[in-house]
């Protein structure tokens, strides 16, 4: 008898012909989920990998619970809407990117950041524009959508300078990045990020996150997400940087945008370096959710 799985080999005074296809048949027939990734780990991989810069993260939506009807959002200059409470944020130790077991107020040391935070501040965008972003990005569907956040973002990229998160009323969303007034659209349809992944906890669904160089040693960040009742404030952290920024919030939606610089000697890419996290708190200032030790994205 053969170790695999108790199925006999060929004999050795003959040949068998097609032995070893008809092995492998068997093989799975006794077992054929072996081969399947999860549908979990089919949607961490291009996450983990990009850590939401490279243009794969993630969706949203389910009950507003709590939130009430949906108001557009009065971002200024700082990119933060005065429509959500905001509870000031714990300074928090950065820690490493592949786990993080250790407390956040254990003290730890780390080399210089290889891409700095140049600016995440946002500025509205007039609402003409926005009709016009959104009917270029969803055609004859713009009808049914009312923006929620639409601003742009701290600097352009060839293809970028902001973002219109709409939400129609069954509580279906979507995301449209902006050029001047034209939208787009990474998904097909746009409505293909709701209920995409959810974060560890059920507080955090992702939209779409990418990235893009804006001009020579430059990098533009942006991604969006929904957000539960139980959430009151949302911050990103980039890379290897402790230091945490607030997102725009509004309509249970949120959105984050930076732009970031690297170093002369930096070897590795923007994608690698400028990597977003998101961090959720609790109306009290309490942490409820840190994608950095989300399984998801850590596995």
């Amino acid at each position: 008898m053969s170790d695999m799985q108790g199925i006999p080999g060929p004999p050795p005074d003959r040949d068998l012909p097609d032995h070893r296809r008809i092995r492998e048949e068997l093989l799975m027939k006794i077992d054929p989920g072996e081969s399947r990734p999860s549908a979990a780990r089919r949607w961490a991989l291009p996450l983990g990998v990009s850590a939401g810069v490279a243009a794969l993260s993630v969706g949203v939506v389910a009950v507003f619970g709590g939130e009430g009807t949906v108001e557009p959002v009065q971002a200024g200059s700082s990119g933060r809407s005065t429509s959500v409470a905001t509870s000031p944020g714990p300074s928090r130790v950065r820690p490493s990117a592949g786990a993080e077991s250790a407390r956040s107020s254990t003290p730890v040391s780390s080399a210089p950041a290889a891409s700095t935070v140049t600016s995440t501040a946002t500025t509205p965008i007039e609402a003409g524009a926005v009709a016009k972003i959104l009917s270029s990005c969803l055609g004859s569907d713009a009808l049914r959508y009312h923006a929620v956040i639409a601003v742009r973002t701290p600097v352009a990229s060839k293809d970028w300078d902001g973002a219109v998160i709409a939400v129609d009323s069954a509580g279906h969303y979507v995301q449209c990045q902006t050029k001047a007034d034209y939208g787009t659209s990474q998904d097909v349809p746009p409505t293909f990020i709701n209920n995409r992944l959810w974060g560890t906890g059920h507080l955090i669904e992702y939209f779409d996150s990418t990235g893009e160089p804006a001009g020579p040693g430059r990098f533009l960040s942006l991604g969006a997400g929904h957000y539960t009742s139980g959430v009151a404030k949302i911050t990103v952290s980039y890379g290897q940087d402790r230091k945490q920024y607030p997102a725009v919030m509004a309509g249970g939606a949120f959105f984050y945008t930076a732009a970031l610089s690297s170093r002369p000697s930096a070897t590795k890419s923007f994608s690698a370096m400028s990597a977003p996290y998101v961090h959720a708190y609790d109306a009290a200032g309490r942490e409820i959710y840190n994608q950095k030790k989300d399984p998801k994205f850590t596995r």
